[in-house]
């Protein structure tokens, strides 16, 4: 796995990661890559996608749920999690009720595009198509996590809630590592 631990501009007094791409993570690999990221402690983590309709949401609601309750003694690791979509649609329901299966509520999350991302991000992880960063990304550490697209399942109405269900199990699997520190 090749990475570039190049040193950036200096965020709040730390020294960012700069332009680092860790290359799409097979089964053995994303766990690396995960307890990478976590070492770099992010202050901002983005989940990139093209619609930012499923996947991207279903790791931004995971994140925020694992990093409020990961911090020494119960409190909050201080950092930013997010997720934005090149072409921006809308959340898909059924992201929203396979999180609310296990406590997690993204009812009012919107889909966003890429220019309404605050800045600066430390880390980027692409969900789909590997996707494109854009320039004022460049700097960040980026990762890719290729999932299948769960709305592009088919089958019964079941069968596509599967889908969502199995997609929200592997993202909650790698982000525990990468906000707790130890898979789930």
């Amino acid at each position: 796995m090749a990475v570039d631990l190049a040193e950036g501009t200096p965020i709040d007094g730390r020294t960012s990661v700069g332009s680092t791409i860790l290359p799409d993570a097979d089964a053995a690999d994303w766990l690396i890559e995960a307890a990478l990221l976590r070492a770099l402690e992010p202050r901002h983590v983005l989940f990139l996608c093209v619609a930012n309709s499923a996947r991207s949401q279903l790791a931004e609601g995971i994140a925020r749920a694992l990093a409020r309750q990961s911090g020494p003694g119960g409190s909050t690791i201080p950092v930013k999690v997010s997720s934005a979509g090149s072409e921006p649609t809308r959340v898909r329901p059924q992201a929203i009720e396979v999180l609310r299966e296990i406590g997690i509520d993204i009812s009012h999350h919107r889909s966003n595009g890429v220019d309404d991302v605050e800045r600066p991000v430390d880390v980027v992880v692409t969900l789909c198509a590997e996707e494109v960063c854009p320039v004022w990304l460049e700097k960040s550490v980026r990762v890719h996590w290729g999932l299948p697209d769960p709305a592009g399942a088919g089958g019964s109405e079941e069968e596509e809630l599967q889908a969502f269900r199995d997609t929200r199990d592997e993202l909650r699997r790698r982000l525990s590592v990468l906000f707790t520190g130890r898979p789930q």
